[in-house]
């Protein structure tokens, strides 16, 4: 399907924004970004707020939507089940095929997304450092991970041909570090982890915005980290 207007993305570089801009290097659609600077508190505008009501990244517009009426999409799997499905392209219609990959996909959604965030939150954003959380989400990482090591040793991506679920899953092996983690332990996911680099789509989406980001220093920025962390609903 031919995309004449370009898509709008509602971004900051982190794994789950990764997602959407591999997906839309690996379509070769036109996009337009749109920063939402998380730690400026951008998410919380009244205008992001009509297309993300849980006021979280990414999110779209796509100005041809069904019956060419524009449409909005937030959270990161339902926008990569819709782009799947609207280019017919890393989303097999086959039910088989498509069971296999919005299992990974709800695996990383459920499973790994939060659980590596929150690895990331006790290990480096906590004011104390708590042990038992701490090694918590660490282990609990790394049983994840084997979890991919293990299906990994008979197939080349997640479910079997390259989809959105590697697509999901990669932004959150991209900082394991972080996590506290080792990939050679993990000598099948280490492989799927450079075969995705490898792709120009992959190593492109999860480049962009670097600089951005870098120049934004949430990561020591005490304000910052007091809009992203700890909030409660907003009356």
């Amino acid at each position: 399907m031919k995309q004449d207007k370009p898509i709008e993305l509602y971004y900051w570089p982190t794994p789950n924004g990764w997602k959407i801009t591999i997906m839309l290097e690996e379509l070769g659609v036109p996009y337009e970004i749109k920063y939402v600077n998380i730690g400026r508190g951008e998410q919380f505008e009244p205008e992001f707020l009509k297309i993300s009501p849980n006021n979280r990244m990414p999110a779209i517009v796509d100005p041809e939507g069904p019956d060419g009426e524009p449409i909005s999409v937030f959270e990161s799997g339902a926008i990569l089940q819709y782009l799947g499905r609207k280019f017919d392209k890393f989303y097999p219609q086959e039910t088989r095929k498509r069971m296999e990959v919005e299992q990974w996909l709800f695996w990383q959604v459920g499973g790994l997304g939060p659980m590596a965030g929150q690895t990331h939150h006790f290990r480096h954003y906590a004011p104390e450092k708590i042990d038992y959380a701490y090694d918590r989400y660490t282990n609990e990482v790394n049983r994840l991970y084997g979890v991919m090591n293990q299906v990994l040793k008979d197939r080349p991506f997640l479910a079997g041909e390259y989809s959105i679920a590697d697509m999901a899953c990669m932004g959150w092996v991209v900082p394991y570090e972080r996590q506290g983690q080792d990939l050679d332990e993990f000598p099948a996911l280490r492989k799927w982890f450079d075969t995705m680099k490898a792709r120009p789509a992959v190593s492109k989406g999860i480049e962009i915005g670097k600089d951005v980001r870098e120049k934004s220093n949430i990561a020591t920025d005490p304000e910052a980290q007091k809009i992203l962390f700890g909030q409660r609903a907003r009356k």
